[in-house]
This record gives C-alpha cells, structure tokens and sequence, in this order.
C-alpha cells in the first residue's frame, strides 16, 4: 500500500463562520485530501464566551442566558443550512447544556467569593495563573479552571458541524476530541503542551485512525487540550494555529496548512500601504520574526513544531484559495535583502538603572530571570555601563508583581506610547548602506531605540507612537517598492 501524503490543514474562525463558509472550506479539505483538519470556533464565538466569563463575576445568571441563547441560535442556523444532523444534533444539545452548566458555576462562585469581577477571561495576553504564587488559592485555580472548560465550547460546536459538513458532500470524515492527545500543563488560560506526552498519546489513538483502511479526514479542535487528570485547559492566543502545527509535528506531517480571510503574507500591512506586495515563499526564520515584530497572519509560537520536524507551511484564503498564498520553508530559492516591514503597536520602553551593573557579572541573568518567572517577553534590547533598556508590550506592564520584582534590581522608569518598527530579510546585518537609507526615510523622526546585531534577518527601532505607519510607509517606498538596495 503506498504511503499517503499526510497534510493538516487549519481553518480560523472566518472560514467557519456560516454553513457558507463551511461548505467553501469542505470544498478544500477535499482538493487537498487533508489528513487532520484543526478548526477554530465559528468566528465571534470566543469573544461571546469571554464576555460570558466577564459577566459571571456579577453573580447574575440573567445576564449570561441572552449570550448563552445567541451562541445556541448561531451555531443551531449553520446546523439547519447543513441538514441532515441527528448525531450531530445530539452533539450540540449536550454542548448548549454544558455550556449553561459552566455558566451557572461561574455565576455561584462569584456570589460565594463576593468578586465583582472574574479573576480573568476579558484580557487574552493576561498572565497565566499559577497556583504556585504568593496569594493563589484554590478558589481562584478553579475559577479559571471553569473558564478554560467554558472557552473550548466554540472549538467543540464548530468541529461538530464542519464534521457533518464534509460528510455532507461525501468526505469520509470523524470527529475527534483534541484533548485526548494535547496534553498541557496546569496552567490555565496559556498552557504549554507536554510534548513527550503528546507524542505518545497520538500514537496510541491517532496514528491507527490515520493509518486505518477507512483513513478518514479527522476534524479536531485547535486551541484546547487536557491536563493529565483530564482538565480541560486553553492554549492562549494564537492556540488554533499552534495547535494545528503540533499535530503536524506529531503526525511527521508532509504540509501544515493555514487557511485565513487573507491571501497569504504580504511585504507589509496592505491597510498601512496600498502598495504591499504578496510573498510567495519565506524562510522559517524571516516568518518567525514577521510574527514576533506585528505580522496577524502567523503567531510566533505557530512555527515552531514545524520547525523541529522541517515541515512546510502555507499559508492561504479559504475565500479565495486559487489566488495563492505564502510557503513557508526551512531554506528559499531566493533571499532577498528585505523581504518585508512589520510594525508592533502597543509598546513602552522599559529601563532598569543601577551602579551594580558596573564591571560585574550575572546581571542580565537576574533581569531575565525575573522576565521567565512572570513569563514576559521582552522584544528589543540595549545596555549600557549602569543600564539596560528593553522595549516590552504595553500589557506586560499591567503585572504588578513582575515591576516589583525588576524594582529589586535597580530603579525603573517607564516610557509608553511608542512603536516598534522592523525591517526583516536577509544578512540585513552585514550590508553596507541599508542604515543610510533607513535613517533618510526617517529624517525628520525621532528614533528612540534601535536593535541590529543580533539577528542577521531583523533590523528593528522604537519610534513615537503615530510615527511608526509613516515610518513604514517611506521604507517599504524605499527598501520595497523603489528597491534602493540590490534586493537579490
């Protein structure tokens, strides 16, 4: 019997948002054969479920029926336009009470605890809570606990019908339950999977399915897996499509699909400049740092199961699939100086001070340590003899206790409102001239920080904020469009 190509394909929430857009995505899934299809919820689910968890901390279940009742009316249309839905009926029957069950618990503990508030939900780049930490309790673990269960209801209900959506049009297809296999961590609201686990776990349940005479197409869940006890958990933004890469990497997949509302990766934001240009391929390295500096299409965490197996990515519009889209290989046929120009919103410039750092060692360990005990990123950084700067996302700063615990090293001060702007390609850091143009297409603006060196594919600078589409506008005309430099 001859080895069938294995490709997981990923559809997000816009492709699943109507029995329209299911039967177009379907439509796909049987061109290309897909061996898994990971899908999202139907688009605007998750953000009613969240705004379920917001108003639970109210204590009044009158206020979650009417989101309860317009999330049974979405998804109870799509199931009528598909037709032909007795299990699948069922399916969703005990998802809707489910779904109130989880709403009701939420409600009666927060009249238990007296919060007004939910202790998360409404911020998806919140920090994950950890039982571990000065003033956790076991009332707070399992109040997040309920909000993970009451998030991955959207993923369950559309698997469901794009299930019996592609039986609809004669695809042998079978739902599956990502949580067997995506084992997590603890960590609620952003868990990080157990690869040795999952590795295991999907060759024990998965692998036979695949490898079965019926080889059916497998529609599963991204965004959602299980503790060990069998929690569910919630990967945190961006979870669809990591989820999608970690099944390819647990299948040894040939091709990891990613179907969007947009046509693949552009040279810059087409909504910043008219004149952004379709990438036809990337290398792994210049889409991980596109997703790290601004770019929508692919979250930074999405590549980096397909990087450790070597598989493909594409990226494509599931409205549009014949206009093609973006690869994404470990090695290009061409690698052009700059490839694109990203920009990161939202940004504040964070420095720590103090004489220690003088002629010493094992201070940047500290500083990073505490960064990794809060699990923050930081996206830019330069010192000096007595400082350290770093560029950190504007939410990284509402974490009181990681100030706190930065306050320790030195003084801290705190500049906000800025942008990070980012030329991404290749050998950037060894070509005479870029900076020339770089700093004439700025001129007349204020750069407050600049990072080069570290990486060959990145050359990146803060600008005030407002500045940085300006910024991106007269490099992508300079760098892209006009193509000052050799772009070969």
């Amino acid at each position: 019997m001859s080895q069938t190509k294995r490709i997981v394909s990923k559809f997000g929430g816009s492709s699943m948002a109507d029995a329209t857009a299911m039967h177009r995505s379907a439509a796909i899934v049987a061109r290309q054969k897909s061996t898994v299809v990971v899908v999202s919820a139907t688009y605007g689910t998750t953000n009613l479920l969240v705004e379920a968890a917001t108003k639970s901390g109210k204590g009044d279940m009158a206020l979650l029926r009417p989101i309860h009742d317009q999330i049974v009316e979405k998804h109870e249309a799509i199931a009528n336009e598909l037709g032909g839905l007795d299990e699948t009926r069922k399916g969703l029957k005990a998802l809707y009470d489910e779904l109130e069950g989880l709403m009701e618990q939420l409600v009666n503990r927060s009249k238990t605890t007296g919060r007004s508030e939910p202790a998360s939900g409404s911020d998806p780049d919140r920090k994950p809570y950890d039982p571990s930490e000065t003033g956790g309790t076991p009332e707070r673990t399992k109040i997040l606990e309920l909000q993970d269960a009451l998030y991955g209801i959207g993923e369950r209900m559309s698997s469901l019908l794009f299930t019996e959506c592609l039986k609809s049009i004669d695809v042998s297809a079978r739902y599956f339950d990502a949580s067997i296999i995506l084992r997590t961590d603890e960590r609620f609201s952003k868990a990080t999977p157990d690869f040795n686990a999952i590795e295991l776990l999907s060759k024990a349940h998965l692998e036979p399915i695949v490898t079965s005479e019926e080889r059916p197409t497998i529609v599963t869940q991204g965004f959602i897996g299980s503790t060990e006890s069998g929690k569910r958990t919630t990967l945190g933004r961006g979870g669809s499509d990591y989820s999608a890469a970690i099944f390819a990497w647990a299948l040894h997949a040939d091709v990891l699909e990613i179907w969007t509302d947009v046509g693949g990766v552009a040279t810059t934001d087409p909504r910043i400049t008219p004149n952004a240009k379709p990438i036809s391929e990337l290398s792994f390295q210049e889409a991980a740092e596109m997703a790290t500096f601004g770019a929508k299409i692919l979250h930074p965490s999405t590549l980096i199961p397909a990087i450790w197996r070597e598989i493909p990515v594409y990226v494509g519009s599931s409205f549009n699939p014949e206009e093609g889209g973006t690869w994404i290989y470990r090695n290009v046929g061409q690698a052009p100086l700059v490839r694109a120009i990203s920009i990161r919103r939202k940004q504040s410039l964070l420095t720590i001070t103090t004489p220690e750092m003088l002629h010493t060692y094992g201070f940047l360990y500290r500083v990073f340590k505490v960064f990794n005990d809060h699990q923050a990123s930081v996206d830019s950084i330069t010192t000096s003899e007595i400082s350290v700067a770093m560029t950190v996302d504007d939410v990284t700063l509402q974490d009181q206790e990681l100030l706190r615990d930065l306050e320790k090293l030195g003084q801290i001060n705190i500049e906000k409102s800025y942008e990070l702007v980012s030329v991404i390609g290749n050998n950037i850091n060894h070509t005479a001239g870029l900076a020339t143009i770089v700093f004439d297409a700025l001129s007349d603006i204020n750069v407050r920080m600049i990072g080069q060196g570290a990486s060959k594919h990145n050359f990146c600078f803060l600008v005030d904020e407002g500045s940085g589409e300006v910024a991106v506008k007269r490099l992508h005309a300079a760098l892209i469009e006009n193509g000052d430099l050799d772009q070969k």
